[in-house]
């Protein structure tokens, strides 16, 4: 009987990382009809929804696949920022949330714009920039943070940003 029970549930494992592996993530961002029209383009709205943001989530630790203030990692804060205070759904991945926009410099940076990092040779990292050189994002080191471009790690690793 413990044979069985055991079998059915590597089955039961097996089949359920099959199926989620098995799903493509396409690169969409749909507009929630609920956030008043151009909200999400007012560059002192989305300050200001970034900051309260940060408040809320300052110091959420990292953790890979996380999704809540018991831990988040970069992409998953990008997709739960966009969705609760700019009402936006952007795609949960760095890879597919560095696939929409449109690319801009790095000099024409506004609040709410996405900013990407090449952070080893098979790794990215996603923050949103804030203003005066400044980026919200969650850090594996510190959760859940405020950073500036010009540090000289974040500034090597640049890779591009993009506007959505």
């Amino acid at each position: 009987m413990k044979k069985i029970i055991s079998r059915f549930i590597v089955f039961i494992g097996i089949a359920f990382l099959v199926s989620c592996g098995s799903l493509q993530e396409r690169a969409v961002v749909k507009f929630d009809p609920n956030l008043p029209a151009n909200k999400s383009t007012d560059t002192s709205h989305v300050k200001k929804a970034l900051y309260s943001q940060f408040n809320e989530w300052q110091g959420v630790r990292y953790q890979r696949g996380g999704l809540s203030q018991r831990g988040v990692d970069c992409s998953g804060f990008v997709h739960l920022t966009f969705k609760s205070k700019l009402g936006l759904h952007l795609p949960r991945t760095t890879r597919m949330q560095s696939k929409i926009g449109k690319e801009i410099r790095k000099d024409d940076l506004k609040a709410g714009d996405l900013i990407f990092f090449k952070t080893g040779s098979a790794s990215e990292h996603v923050g949103i920039y804030l203003e005066k050189n400044k980026f919200l994002h969650a850090s594996q080191k510190q959760g859940v943070t405020i950073s500036r471009l010009d540090n000289a790690y974040w500034k090597s690793n640049y890779w591009k940003s993009v506007r959505i």
